[in-house]
């Protein structure tokens, strides 16, 4: 029986008369190498976008801060504002980029309200970093407001001209029984409307009147129209936090870039022949 060759393959008879030629006939022979892929693709490598010293605790994260702490890779094109105020009672630096990824990195010498600028920072997607030293020897009062006016005037300057932006924000956030509704105008005109029935006096050591305060020195610096209202409530600790939690939202609301403004102010165009 006749076996058929595959196409390709050389006959024996074809073998041996090529063993015959002269020498000078023979091509040199040429070993072939084929590269080798490994079984599962390597991953890139990239380079680090930080260094390798500790960053500052993400705003989820209970553990200490470090000023000596580097900071993020900022977002190009951030809009950052940064502000250093210093009066007899305290000295207060504040810096905040409303195009950050929720990096909170404050220490005011007031856990709970630390506790509060986290949830600003996580739950609003800015990065906020401030350090503040008052006399909280005496009560938290003057702190808590210096805090408050570095914040809304680093606010004001990341704001710039407000070119762009949706400008106004509102948003309800529930934490177990409270539920705090907040809506803000960022006019230019400083208001605050608060309607929060705290029942303690105290979250810890601090003092729950602070809460107003608070937000009352933020819109004031920061031109803000801000109202805040309790719809349910019983547990003081929700409330204040459900209260930051939905200011971190509507502020997110109103500073992002609104796409169909094509950069324009988002104000109302006064005709004076038109009524």
């Amino acid at each position: 029986m006749e076996l058929t060759l595959p196409s390709g393959i050389p006959s024996s008879s074809t073998l041996r008369r090529l063993r015959n030629l002269p020498q000078s006939h023979t091509a040199p022979f040429t070993r072939i190498q084929y590269p080798v892929f490994p079984l599962s693709p390597r991953p890139m490598d990239r380079p680090s976008l930080t260094s390798k010293s500790k960053t500052p605790r993400a705003a989820a994260d209970n553990g200490a801060s470090s000023i000596s702490a580097a900071s993020p890779v900022p977002a190009v094109g951030g809009r950052f504002g940064e502000v250093k105020r210093v009066t007899k009672e305290t000295n207060v630096f504040a810096k905040i980029n409303l195009d950050g990824t929720g990096v909170a990195d404050s220490s005011t010498g007031i856990p709970f309200l630390d506790h509060m600028l986290d949830q600003l920072a996580s739950h609003g997607l800015f990065d906020v970093h401030v350090r503040a030293t008052g006399d909280i020897h005496i009560d938290d009062h003057h702190t808590n407001e210096d805090v408050a006016l570095a914040i809304g005037t680093a606010l004001l300057q990341a704001l710039g001209d407000r070119k762009g932006i949706h400008r106004f924000g509102d948003f309800s956030a529930p934490l177990d029984e409270a539920l705090i509704h907040v809506a803000l105008d960022l006019s230019g005109r400083p208001y605050l409307g608060y309607d929060l029935q705290i029942p303690t006096q105290r979250v810890g050591t601090y003092d729950t009147q602070l809460v107003e305060h608070f937000f009352q020195s933020l819109a004031n610096t920061s031109g803000m129209t801000l109202h805040i209202r309790q719809l349910a409530g019983k547990n003081s600790h929700h409330i204040i936090e459900a209260t930051f939690k939905a200011f971190a939202r509507a502020l997110r609301q109103a500073t992002e870039p609104d796409p169909r403004r094509l950069g324009t102010i988002p104000r109302s165009v006064f005709t004076p022949n038109r009524r």
